[in-house]
């Protein structure tokens, strides 16, 4: 069913209107002084190297002249034009892996890597500040000033300082969440210590399917997690390597050994070209994807040097079954609300496979994040995240993260009551995993309840990506692209394969989701939609999201189809 002439008509209307905001934008940054070191024509000096970089957004002038010198920019163009080459090769290599497994119907199995599963290795030892790693914050995206702030006085270990997941990338909030890195690493910030002494930032730069629009090298944009990382380590890593307090890094969405090789190979150039010693870097991978639990071996030991371990995340985990296999009916993933938890058999014996892995290893392994917002001292609310928490703890991992600061007083207090500060002797030698282990789907059905929960949390999802927002709260939890990537992929799996509702036995169609997506528009109340504006928005991420999960191939990430949507970055340019 196409959109009503009224539903087209109010979309281009919302899309005109921004357009319109945006070209009066650059017409007022053009009439105002460029900064000596930017704009799409730059400087001799970035010309040289082949880089062109868009004007800094309204009021982060000077964050963009702090990032974005010339020696910075011909940093990251040099990083971009040494492995744009190998980047390309490993994106078309998941490529070619997903057509195999679509061609052939094979299902995975572990990798057979002789050197990776030698019995006499080990990563290298954590530097002091990440033996410890029992409790991080997570989703924390520096962007997000107050909360970054709030989350660099917080008594915890380490911070997930997130430009993937909980991050919506415009080109104002990841100027602003680099530059507060900046600010945080070299003490700019009032009342905030010195790093030394903050909780570790671990950095995690976007994954390798974003890309960054505003800077070219050699007339094409560059790799997301390549811009990042290049500024991250560029203006920080002296700092960092001097309180002992990194480089440290999360890499988001690895799929394989490959990968891992990729990165190892980056970290070393990296540090060649700063003059830091080789294996001052550590990176902690996150087993997100199905395809990376069957290699998870190979991918400590291509980052042996440089590795501080693996984590477990349940949601982007739990999608990649459908990115991966969506196509075939004996991997439809029944409600996740209510099937799909970490008690569930294909995710247990995931989180054992990466403890025993890990530990036999040297490194550390750590559980998900708990998404749980304390909106009062509720102790029914404590004790379901205690006890889940609690569960991950007994099966041998050695830290989680919270993303409630309300929480970290209820963690810290379960943690003086177990006395560990990391599990990495208990290697779990009782755990032995097949490939049929890591497949084997829960059982159970569809709930109209859990289909009207995924239809909200992407629709919402995307409008708060309209807004410039990465991550937002909803029923009393913090949502991110992770829980959208799971609802809009169960969405699209569950039409594809004409499921059913449990009580109803109705058949999940394209007609039904549409009406539950018109169902939630128009009942949005105030604080969902508090103004025209805000109503408007959500009528474009409901089509939005009607689009993508009744397009006749599964899109791969959410966040990429975004990226690349005229709609969203016309929305960027409002905050130029």
């Amino acid at each position: 069913m196409e959109p009503s002439r009224s539903r087209r008509e109010e979309r281009l209307r919302v899309i005109n209107t921004h357009l319109n905001l945006a070209r009066r934008c650059h017409k007022d940054a053009a009439q105002k002084p460029k900064p000596v070191s930017t704009g799409w024509r730059g400087t001799s000096a970035v010309e040289a190297v082949g880089v062109e970089v868009e004007l800094p957004p309204k009021g982060l002038e000077e964050a963009h002249t702090t990032l974005l010198t010339p020696p910075a920019l011909k940093f990251v163009a040099d990083l971009t034009k040494r492995f744009n080459s190998e980047v390309d090769l490993m994106l078309n290599e998941r490529v070619r892996r997903k057509v195999e497994l679509d061609v052939t119907g094979n299902r995975p199995e572990f990798l057979v890597n002789p050197q990776a599963q030698a019995p006499d290795w080990r990563v290298d030892p954590a530097p002091r500040r990440l033996q410890d790693r029992r409790l991080d914050l997570g989703d924390v995206s520096p962007a997000n000033t107050e909360h970054f702030v709030a989350a660099l006085k917080c008594k915890v270990n380490g911070i997930q300082t997130d430009f993937d997941d909980g991050h919506c990338p415009t080109w104002p909030a990841q100027l602003r969440g680099l530059y507060n890195v900046f600010k945080a690493v070299h003490g700019l910030f009032p009342d905030i210590g010195d790093i030394g002494s903050l909780p570790v930032l671990m950095l995690r730069p976007r994954a390798w399917n974003m890309i960054e629009h505003n800077m070219l090298v050699d007339g094409r944009e560059v790799p997301g997690p390549l811009f990042d990382f290049g500024l991250l380590m560029f203006h920080c890593a002296g700092r960092l390597m001097q309180a002992e307090s990194g480089p440290f890094f999360y890499l988001s969405k690895v799929e394989g050994a490959n990968e891992a090789r990729l990165w190892n190979e980056i970290f070393c150039w990296a540090q060649d070209q700063l003059g830091i010693p080789r294996g001052t870097i550590k990176s902690c991978v996150l087993i997100e994807n199905v395809l990376a639990s069957f290699q998870m071996e190979a991918i400590l030991y291509e980052l042996r040097h440089h590795s501080i371990g693996l984590n477990c995340g349940i949601w982007d985990y739990s999608a990649s079954f459908v990115n991966k296999f969506g196509h075939r009916d004996d991997f439809v993933l029944p409600d996740r609300n209510k099937y799909v938890n970490m008690q569930r058999h294909f995710l247990r014996s995931y989180m054992d496979l990466v403890v025993h892995t890990c530990h036999r290893r040297g490194a550390h392994a750590t559980g998900g994040m708990a998404a749980t917002m304390l909106v009062s001292k509720d102790s029914f609310l404590v004790s379901q995240v205690t006890a889940a928490k609690l569960r991950e703890l007994v099966a041998g991992v050695d830290g989680f993260m919270v993303y409630d600061l309300h929480l970290v007083p209820v963690m810290l207090k379960l943690y003086r009551t177990l006395g560990f500060i990391n599990q990495i002797d208990r290697v779990r030698d009782d755990v032995k995993v097949t490939p049929a282990d890591l497949l084997e789907m829960p059982a159970g059905g569809v709930t109209l309840e859990g289909l009207k929960h995924n239809v909200a949390v992407g629709i919402l999802f995307i409008a708060a990506w309209l807004r410039g927002q990465g991550h937002y709260v909803y029923k009393g939890a913090v949502e991110d692209s992770a829980t959208a990537e799971i609802s809009r992929s169960q969405v699209w799996q569950w039409i594809r394969h004409r499921a059913t509702l449990e009580v109803s036995g109705e058949v999940i169609t394209r007609k039904l989701v549409q009406t539950l997506i018109k169902e939630f528009v128009d009942s949005a109340n105030t604080e969902i939609a508090p103004d025209e504006a805000a109503r408007a928005r959500l009528s474009v991420a409901a089509e939005i999201f009607e689009e993508v999960v009744t397009k006749r191939d599964f899109p791969e990430f959410l966040t990429t189809y975004l990226n690349q949507d005229h709609t969203f970055r016309a929305h960027q340019k409002l905050s130029c």
